[in-house]
């Protein structure tokens, strides 16, 4: 049987993660302060204090909400089995979950350290293609599977916010037009 989920405490994560999403709008997170948070979700302290020790334990768990998104777009990308279009979709489906959440990447991209969006990628891709590889067992080459996986990701990734951070000078399509011409057709 499933558990049903209380929608009260539902409604208090989304209000939190909204407020904090605002919040790193305008300054950078090490800022805020838990009443900051409180007094824009209009939530009371206690409330806050029911779900959440401090303010880091909130942002781990929105950033691990973000991941956990993240994740359930790439199970999409599945189905693929040339390995270039692989790469391509994954790449889409990640354009395009942050072009849906942009807001929430922007704000922390633009007003805090930018590593932590990378990091949420990163980590979600790296997961997502150590998977594929064990599963086809794909990379037959000399250069180890983690460099070759961090390789690509770091330019894909780098170019992945130079695109959110400049989004009037390219857009989607553009970017994946470029990094089509610049992805091998074999991967190994």
């Amino acid at each position: 049987m499933k558990e049903k989920k209380d929608l009260r405490v539902i409604k208090t994560r989304n209000l939190l993660f909204q407020s904090i999403t605002k919040l790193m709008s305008n300054k950078p997170f090490e800022d805020i302060k838990v009443a900051d948070i409180c007094n824009n979700a209009l939530i009371n302290r206690s409330t806050f204090y029911a779900h959440y020790n401090d303010k880091y334990e909130l942002l781990i768990d929105f950033i691990n909400d973000l991941k956990n998104n993240l994740l359930n777009d790439l199970k999409q990308n599945e189905h693929i089995v040339n390995t270039k279009k692989y790469y391509m979709e994954m790449i889409s489906l990640i354009l395009e979950h942050i072009d849906k959440q942009k807001d929430i990447y922007y704000s922390i991209l633009m007003s805090n350290r930018s590593s932590i969006i990378v990091d949420i990628i990163i980590d979600v891709a790296v997961k997502d293609i150590n998977k594929r590889i064990e599963i086809d067992n794909i990379h037959k080459g000399n250069v180890p599977t983690d460099i070759l996986v961090r390789f690509y990701l770091g330019a894909v990734t780098s170019i992945g916010i130079e695109w959110l951070k400049n989004k009037d000078k390219y857009s989607k399509q553009e970017i994946l037009d470029y990094l089509n011409e610049l992805i091998p057709e074999i991967i190994s």
